[in-house]
């Protein structure tokens, strides 16, 4: 099989490059009280950005990229909406699914990262014909979570750098291989969805089929629910969860705090006309359209992937 490395020495970084650039000025501001020696870490720290993106970029111009409509009968502005009735039976299997499989093991971070980008590796090679072999490197904090108070996770799409900004549990290894497609090149929100998805769901080990199961109830959740976080916390305790799953599902939509609630709607709305004026649909390609994506494709007729790839 066709093979290609993207090499991301970034993500290798002891601190995040991205980092390094925003606050060594200001570091060494206050903590030498003077501004060249952090203009000079500054500096070193850009041109290693810049020559591992540079890397990268050329690695990545070897890759096979998955065709969405053609493989899957679906894509960001090729989707059948799901009707609401179907939305809430689906609830309810998927609710049934993860009460009959829970499995309460908990994997190290840097251990599940590994394993989880084995599998996305292998499912985007059934698909293309071509291995992407890529880093698993993974960071627990970034100055992004400051300006995105409201994710899980970020990937920078220039440098492939991934950081996970809190235990989500059961959901993490969904939300770490979200971050990893970003890092193989597929920077289109509802493509990271989908493909974390069918990659943890047909990767036959039980702790990541319950982590695809767990997200795609949670955006289901969410696209009944919309905004309105006392309805999707009410749609929780409906959901007839044991008690661990029910908690895992509060515990992903908490009260945000004064911070959250200033920065957070300002960042959500920038970051939704920032996803438009890509190609996308916005912050729904997260939910309503990453869950019309698998309805879509579990009904295709045109699909070239196998429809049960997206079972629940």
């Amino acid at each position: 099989m066709d093979r290609i490395e993207i090499p991301g020495d970034a993500t290798y970084s002891p601190i995040a490059l991205t980092d390094l650039l925003v606050a060594a000025p200001l570091a060494s501001r206050v903590l030498l009280g003077a501004t060249l020696p952090g203009r000079l870490i500054q500096i070193a720290a850009l041109g290693y950005y810049a020559g591992s993106s540079l890397k990268d970029w050329w690695a990545r111009a070897g890759m096979r990229r998955v065709e969405f409509l053609q493989e899957f009968g679906a894509d960001i502005f090729d989707l059948e909406p799901q009707p609401e009735e179907e939305r809430v039976a689906e609830v309810r299997l998927l609710g049934e699914a993860l009460n009959d499989g829970y499995d309460p093991t908990r994997v190290v971070r840097e251990e599940l990262a590994v394993e989880v980008n084995r599998h996305l590796t292998t499912y985007i090679a059934t698909v293309t014909g071509q291995e992407v072999v890529t880093s698993s490197e993974v960071r627990n904090f970034s100055l992004a979570m400051l300006v995105f108070p409201f994710a899980y996770g970020t990937c920078d799409v220039v440098s492939g750098d991934v950081a996970i900004f809190k235990d989500t549990g059961i959901f993490e290894a969904h939300i770490i291989t979200h971050e990893f497609c970003h890092r193989k090149g597929y920077w289109k929100e509802l493509h990271a969805q989908a493909l974390a998805f069918l990659a943890l769901r047909n990767s036959g080990e039980p702790l990541l089929v319950q982590a695809a199961r767990a997200e795609r109830l949670h955006r289901q959740l969410r696209t009944l629910a919309g905004d309105d976080l006392d309805r999707f916390n009410e749609m929780v305790d409906a959901a007839d969860l044991r008690p661990e799953l029910k908690e895992e599902f509060h515990k992903l939509r908490p009260v945000p705090g004064a911070y959250e609630s200033a920065v957070g709607v300002v960042m959500r709305k920038l970051y939704d006309e920032r996803m438009k004026i890509t190609g996308q649909n916005g912050l729904s390609d997260y939910d309503e359209g990453f869950t019309n994506f698998l309805y879509t494709f579990s009904s295709s007729k045109q699909a070239r992937q196998p429809a049960h790839h997206a079972d629940i």
